[in-house]
């Protein structure tokens, strides 16, 4: 498999040019330490997964920049948070740009470290898995809005996948664009080694086939509410013990957790987050949908449809530099509607799957797996013209229609893979 050029390039090159470092955060596999390698070729790169290495950067970090001096790429430099003081030291000394390059596949903890000793001197990308847009070739590089203009824009580029289901069951590791990789084999070990290295390292889990349990609980709650006492009752934890798990999973970017929109005037609504699983591909793993074919039709095809869309916008905002965690969230909450037969008011759950927020105007969207959207599907959009302040902007149902339609005024069909 040639190498697949990712959106981030560009980004890490500017980065180069503007800060003395420049971090990559991800999960394990997604492409790291070869978007590294193939953007910084003539660096010198070290790996800490070296044990060797990894013990000298702990224990003579000064030593180990001495033998590695800038500019130097390191890998998997979570293993060693002793080094990060070293770092700040090099950076402060010199006036030069793009110094070290970072990678690491524990965000959270990374994160704590880095706005310990690197603020201000460092420049920060998220890496998920291959977007639709990087496995299609395809260089559009703005975020995803439901607009006619965004719409317009995006057809000028656009790559149609051939079958959208073996996408979403394939996932978006890097390794699984390889022809001859094995699917079940690749997640067999994933899941093995995030386990038995990760979960070890980010907490002192001691029961890990309950750990391997809890995963597949959570698996199988991809799009929906989060309910800890659900997932706590499933696998015979208490509450407390489900929360500590969903925050690591949640760390080490295995799960994200879209909050809910939150207004005075939205008192009904719910404040639980809603879970996604990051890639499809894992979530189909395990929950044991084993080909393209039993996805489609099976009874997660919807949540894992509305995971996709969901994390493809993600990518989307992250790709384009933007922190997609101040622009999208959810709606869910009991509201007061007319009744067509005697117009009385009835209490109604309404949701709308995604909103995204920008310079002031809601975006909301519903997302479908059918292959038509309709008008009926977006009854709730209308909750958002209460929020004062706030401009209800234009609509839309993600679905897996041939094109772009209008269903209504300001509310737009999209396909899926328009995102």
């Amino acid at each position: 498999m040639n190498y697949i050029p990712r959106a981030l390039e560009d980004r890490l090159r500017k980065y180069e040019k503007t800060y003395k470092a420049l971090l990559v955060t991800g999960p394990r596999q997604v492409g790291k330490s070869t978007l590294l390698k193939k953007t910084f070729p003539h660096r010198k790169y070290v790996s800490l997964d070296d044990p060797f290495l990894e013990e000298q950067a702990r224990e003579e970090g000064g030593l180990f920049l001495t033998l590695n001096s800038p500019p130097v790429t390191i890998d998997e430099v979570q293993r060693a948070k002793e080094l990060f003081r070293y770092i700040k030291i090099k950076c402060d000394e010199s006036g030069e740009s793009g110094l070290f390059c970072l990678s690491g596949s524990q965000p959270f903890h990374l994160m704590q470290h880095v706005s310990e000793s690197l603020s201000g001197r460092i420049g920060i990308v998220e890496l998920s898995g291959l977007s639709l847009r990087e496995c299609m070739g395809d260089r559009f590089n703005r975020h995803f809005l439901p607009t006619l203009e965004y719409v317009t824009d995006r057809k000028k580029t656009l790559r149609k996948p051939e079958n959208i289901w073996e996408i979403i069951h394939r996932g978006g590791y890097p390794e699984l664009q390889k022809e001859e990789k094995e699917w079940n084999a690749f997640y067999a070990d994933y899941v093995r080694t995030y386990i038995e290295r990760d979960v070890r390292e980010l907490a002192a889990v001691q029961d890990l086939n309950a750990f391997r349990q809890f995963m597949i609980a959570a698996a199988a709650r991809t799009g929906e509410m989060l309910n800890y006492s659900s997932i706590a009752s499933e696998i015979g934890k208490d509450v407390g013990t489900v929360k500590n798990w969903i925050s690591i999973l949640e760390a080490s970017g295995i799960l994200y957790l879209l909050e809910p929109y939150t207004s005075n005037v939205l008192k009904r609504a719910t404040k639980s987050p809603k879970l996604y699983f990051r890639d499809t591909g894992l979530a189909c793993y395990l929950t044991r949908w084993l080909t393209p074919e039993t996805l489609a039709y099976g009874a997660m095809s919807g949540p894992l449809f509305e995971t996709f869309a969901v994390t493809e916008i993600l990518k989307s905002f992250a790709y384009e530099g933007l922190d997609y965690r101040h622009y999208v969230s959810h709606y869910r909450g009991r509201d007061r509607k007319k009744t067509t037969d005697d117009d009385s008011l009835r209490e109604t759950e309404s949701e709308i799957d995604l909103i995204i927020e920008e310079n002031g105007t809601l975006y909301p969207i519903e997302i479908r797996k059918n292959a038509q959207g309709k008008a009926a599907m977006t009854s709730a959009f209308p909750i958002l013209d209460r929020i004062p302040g706030k401009t209800r902007g234009m609509g839309a149902v993600l679905c897996c229609c041939p094109d772009v339609g209008i269903l209504r005024e300001n509310i737009l069909q999209i396909p899926v893979w328009y995102v």
